[in-house]
């Protein structure tokens, strides 16, 4: 049985106690152990015999109270404040010049004391604690126990507290930085592998990935509302749903024909944009726009953003018509500008991620791939499909993909600089 007591500072061996508990004598009657038989903090205990009695104070022969420190256990007597000390625990509260000449004194026999030692009961060597205080104590050389009278421990110097390190402390932005840093790759932990990744946390976002759709992880920060975008997507749905009621008439005369390209005074290089020929058509453009184009926009500003767009669809027709001038088949649609802004959206956004809902039968997998490596992989898919259209077996035009395409890493190139610094 060990008595559990507070603890004590570690250079408090000179000044009045703490809380301390003591064993009273009848425990020794009832077979319990006293607590300071039970501590393993004075090398000395293990030397002596009479390992069932208690402490007593060499002077009024009463028992001792434990006490404990930062370093060890030590006994106090509450009568006269007197204290047992291991040499152990004195070595490791006070210096060794304190201490090393109190015991090559006790172990070449000099003097004699008439009283015990606190726990083996034989006579301890009175021994000169230094040689300018003329202050003398009492050592057990069996016990390895030095025993103070009130007062004597206050002349020992206790070792210096090890000298704190210097801590750097970082600007505010560092220290932000660091902490936004340690956030985001707790979520990328709890994201799990890119190639076993957990559902995005948008709710829509799954449904768009079960129907095939690419998918936004992990959106960059954004500074405004993407006003034009939601403007334009707005234009784009209104002119296409009410072109639907005449869709056919409506493309003959809006549509871009290449053997035709500048007949109503070139008018149809812009109406082809607001143009589509179905639902899936609109809803996969519209949802391209709605998802890169506001992080563009952020990006670029209002403006920018807008000319991105109308040169990237201009450029779009003029590859289209290039690629068959004579041919009379009306072309629609928004894909040109479109693929300008996700070209741009991929090299100032290199590292966002992009997942794709893999199935197979009932069993699905989320894949997370970086954004530049899918546009490597549209712009192969885009070569493929200008050959396709090339040789007549395509109905996508993916020519106006390509020259958007083209109009988007110009754009990157010139303003590489400033998206170097958004991404910083």
């Amino acid at each position: 049985m060990v008595a559990r007591v507070p603890r004590a500072n570690s250079h408090e061996l000179s000044r009045a106690p703490l809380q301390s508990t003591r064993l009273p004598l009848q425990q020794k009657a009832r077979g319990v152990r006293p607590s300071s038989r039970t501590i393993d903090c004075t090398p000395g205990l293990r030397h002596h015999s009479r390992v069932d009695a208690e402490l007593l104070c060499p002077a009024c022969r009463i028992p001792l109270t434990e006490l404990r420190t930062g370093n060890g256990v030590i006994w106090r007597c509450e009568k006269c404040d007197g204290r047992a000390v291991g040499l152990h625990l004195l070595r490791r509260t006070f210096t060794p010049e304190s201490i090393n000449p109190l015991w090559l004194h006790a172990i070449h026999h000099e003097g004699r004391s008439a009283r015990p030692c606190p726990s083996c009961g034989n006579a301890m060597f009175e021994v000169a604690l230094d040689s300018s205080s003329g202050i003398k104590v009492e050592v057990c050389r069996i016990c390895e126990f030095v025993w103070f009278d009130a007062g004597e421990t206050q002349t020992l110097q206790a070792r210096p507290l090890p000298k704190p390190k210097p801590q750097v402390v970082l600007p505010q932005e560092a220290r932000e930085a660091i902490a936004l840093a340690k956030v985001q790759q707790l979520a990328e932990q709890a994201r799990g592998s890119d190639f076993d990744s957990a559902p995005p946390d948008e709710w829509w976002k799954s449904i768009a990935a079960f129907f095939g759709m690419p998918v936004e992880f992990d959106a960059p920060a954004k500074k405004r509302r993407p006003v034009v975008t939601w403007f334009l997507a707005g234009l784009i749905v209104t002119a296409s749903v009410h072109a639907f009621f005449h869709l056919h008439e409506a493309v003959q005369l809006f549509g871009l024909i290449p053997a035709q390209a500048f007949r109503l005074h070139g008018l149809t290089f812009i109406t082809s944009f607001f143009l589509h020929a179905g639902i899936i058509h609109l809803v996969g453009n519209m949802y391209f726009l709605l998802v890169f184009g506001d992080d563009v926009e952020n990006f670029l500003g209002p403006l920018r953003y807008i000319a991105l767009i109308a040169l990237a669809a201009f450029v779009g027709d003029l590859l289209h018509i290039a690629s068959a001038p004579a041919s009379t088949i009306p072309c629609i649609g928004a894909s040109g500008g479109i693929a300008g802004l996700i070209t741009f959206y991929a090299l100032a956004f290199p590292q966002a991620k992009i997942g794709f809902l893999w199935r197979y039968f009932y069993y699905f997998r989320w894949i997370r791939l970086p954004a530049w490596f899918v546009f490597v992989l549209w712009i192969l898919f885009q070569i493929i499909g200008a050959y396709e259209q090339k040789i007549g077996i395509s109905s996508v035009s993916s020519f106006a993909h390509l020259g958007g395409a083209a109009v988007g890493v110009i754009a990157w190139f010139l303003t590489r600089k400033s998206a170097s610094s958004a991404q910083a």
